[in-house]
């Protein structure tokens, strides 16, 4: 079994989800009382919130550089960022480190792909709707990706930082991510993508038609490929 080295905190709500899920599916494949083997580097997210700017990202992208390299020291054979938002730098830590970055974006696409899905609609982040770090994997597999409005990608981001990174999950705001779900699904879109690790925690696929394409989830199951391929 390969370790699995994973820069957590951003947020510790969804880190416990990841942490949760690889444990879970390593346990279902290995049976007994195995479980994985992890490195969890949890930061304080205050200060690595997302610039809003992408020429701002260098410190940032230096920050997550430094815990890649001492996860890779530890003995990580991997390494995961437990959100979607900070691949944005997802390039530069993989230029510094010699074990592999499972990107979440190429994780996600991959998935989509299998199920011969062409078009969905992305949930996210402002930077992660609206920059290509994860449009440009969806692209690579043949993927067409559309977006909310601009005053509902405000929403959506607002929701992010002011609740569901503190644990808070209303159920106005699900209300309202099913609305903009119902719109992008009149766009076209075949499926969703939760490009945010919290988000699987508001919206369940029991509460929508379209497949739901949950990137913590996949991007764990991915994690426990690797440490178990």
């Amino acid at each position: 079994m390969k370790t699995i080295g994973l820069i957590g905190g951003t947020s510790w709500v969804s880190t416990a989800e990841y942490y949760r899920i690889i444990n879970e599916r390593t346990n279902n494949r290995l049976g007994g009382l195995n479980s994985a083997k992890i490195l969890l580097y949890s930061v304080n997210f205050e200060e690595f919130k997302p610039p809003a700017r992408p020429a701002e990202w260098g410190e940032v992208g230096v920050r997550f550089i430094r815990i890649a390299q001492r996860l890779e020291e530890g003995g990580a054979d991997c390494l995961l960022l437990c959100a979607n938002t900070p691949h944005m730098v997802a390039e530069v830590i993989q230029s510094k480190i010699r074990i592999p970055l499972l990107h979440i974006a190429e994780m996600t696409a991959r998935e989509i792909a299998k199920q011969r899905i062409s078009k969905v609609g992305l949930l996210g982040t402002k930077i992660t709707m609206e920059q290509s770090f994860f449009t440009h994997k969806l692209s690579e597999q043949g993927i067409q990706s559309i977006i909310p409005n601009e005053g509902e990608r405000a929403f959506v981001h607002s929701s992010v930082f002011e609740e569901l990174t503190k644990g808070i999950f209303k159920k106005e705001t699900r209300e309202r991510f099913l609305r903009i779900i119902e719109g992008l699904k009149r766009e076209g879109a075949m499926g969703i993508i939760l490009g945010c690790t919290e988000f699987p925690l508001l919206v369940k696929q029991t509460e929508c038609d379209l497949p739901l394409f949950d990137t913590t989830s996949i991007h764990a199951a991915s994690a426990v490929d690797f440490a178990l391929g």
